[in-house]
């Protein structure tokens, strides 16, 4: 054996040792770094799917609401009460709704359907109506309301009163309508959280705090408005 030959010293595998300790505690933090911010973004786009489900069914909702064919309501027979109001909404403690009168185009099973000739002449009935005969069309519409309570974005019709979830973790949910100043008149001047008068409604606007359960990302507010396609007085 060579005389010559020797290996590491004591300091010499300490600073190795130190060298190694450092890269491997970089690399760690690299790593759980990455993976805390793939899990925050992770939990940012499903608060904005559940957020884009909501207010894209509200919306839709919303600016149907009211077209009960193409007559005013004055000209169908057997107009239910429903159809003086088809925007509604009320709050009680911490609980709050918006009810709806509005098209149903999802294709169920309508509340009630209008067979009108949009010329002169308009029936309602309840539910399903006859077929229509030459010259009718048929409307069919539905009552939704939503309701925000608990915690939780919920929607219920007069077929289905059990409140079906739509979103939890909901902090929370405001509604407030853009107002006209005259019946004529169809810009908003300003914002009303509840009207007297619900002629001069042009516009409601929801504003929605979602929390992330698990504290990942900070809560998330969305706020949009829709405009009513149909005067609601």
């Amino acid at each position: 054996m060579r005389r010559d030959a020797r290996g590491f010293s004591l300091v010499e595998l300490l600073l190795a040792l130190a060298v190694g300790l450092v890269l491997i505690l970089g690399v760690s933090q690299v790593a759980i770094s990455s993976r805390t911010t793939s899990a925050s973004q992770q939990a940012a786009m499903l608060l904005q799917d559940d957020a884009r489900f909501a207010l894209g069914k509200l919306i839709q909702d919303i600016r149907q609401a009211g077209m009960f064919g193409c007559l005013a309501t004055a000209f169908i027979e057997n107009a239910p009460p429903a159809f003086d109001r088809p925007v509604a909404w009320s709050a009680v403690g911490a609980s709050k709704s918006l009810t709806l009168i509005t098209a149903d185009i999802a294709g169920g099973k309508p509340d009630w359907t209008v067979l009108s000739d949009c010329t002169g002449t308009a029936h309602a009935y309840s539910a399903s109506a006859p077929a229509p005969t030459p010259g009718q069309i048929s409307f069919a519409l539905r009552q939704l309301t939503y309701t925000f309570e608990a915690g939780q974005l919920k929607v219920s019709t007069p077929a289905a009163p059990a409140k079906a979830v739509l979103v939890d973790n909901v902090q929370r949910f405001e509604i407030s309508f853009g107002m006209a100043d005259r019946l004529d008149s169809l810009t908003v001047a300003r914002y009303d959280d509840s009207p007297v008068d619900a002629a001069l409604i042009r516009s409601v606007r929801i504003l929605m705090t979602l929390q992330d359960p698990t504290g990942r990302v900070k809560d998330q507010t969305y706020s949009v408005a829709a405009a009513l396609r149909n005067r609601v007085g």
